[in-house]
């Protein structure tokens, strides 16, 4: 995985780019992005202490939203561009409301109804 680029968002958080296309073929490429965003927890995001703990707990101390996206079977010599095309789609339609200042609790309170909602897929939540 090679980093291409950070971006800093007005949030304070940084969206971090990387390229991990590879070759299929002699004359083609898989050209995949993805991006991270990493989101530190806070008790401000949530409606009780104990959500954040439970969080917390399962989680860590900060959570990574993942975005990835790719196109397979591109001749080599348009590589560059499909992966900047796929980044500039990002930048328009996704980067707008990961920018938001909402965005880092709404993220933070998903991660809480997903423990909620699918409590089977983590074990310590029931803790």
């Amino acid at each position: 995985m090679k980093l291409y680029e950070r971006i800093p968002l007005p949030n304070g958080l940084e969206a971090e780019v990387y390229d991990l296309s590879r070759p299929i073929a002699v004359d083609t490429t898989k050209v995949e992005m993805v991006i991270k965003i990493r989101v530190a927890l806070r008790p401000e995001y949530f409606a009780a202490t104990d959500h954040f703990e439970q969080t917390r707990r399962i989680f860590g101390p900060e959570i990574c939203y993942e975005y990835r996206t790719g196109q397979s079977f591109v001749a080599n010599e348009e590589k560059e561009a499909v992966f900047g095309a796929l980044l500039e789609s990002f930048r328009k339609d996704a980067l707008p409301y990961l920018s938001g200042e909402k965005f880092p609790g709404r993220f933070s309170l998903s991660k809480f109804m997903d423990i909620v909602k699918h409590p089977y897929k983590y074990p310590d939540s029931r803790q």
